[in-house]
């Protein structure tokens, strides 16, 4: 079986979204760490986290799926998919061998 890599983006709803997030979305954005990093535990994530664009703060992760499938189900059932949209792209990864 071959794994593909694909470069995952949260993009937020809007551009002071990490400064200025209501109780609520804090509460949703740390279910969505704890989701992932699950995903990471179970060796699907490479790495994620925020990227601190002096234009705009954004997630991004890179995420390691038997297919693109697993990979949409992944974000559908992410919690912050409710507050913010995802964009992603197949990948080229170099990684380490195991």
């Amino acid at each position: 079986m071959t794994l593909q890599y694909f470069a995952v983006y949260l993009r937020p709803t809007r551009s002071n979204f990490s400064d200025a997030m209501s109780k609520e979305e804090r509460n949703i954005m740390q279910e969505h760490v704890i989701y992932w990093k699950e995903k990471m535990n179970k060796g699907k994530v490479v790495a994620f986290g925020p990227v601190i664009d002096p234009k705009e703060t954004y997630g991004l992760g890179i995420i390691v799926v038997e297919n693109e499938k697993e990979l949409l189900d992944f974000i559908e059932n992410d919690p912050a998919s409710k507050i913010n949209r995802y964009e992603y792209y197949p990948m080229r990864a170099v990684v380490p061998m195991k």
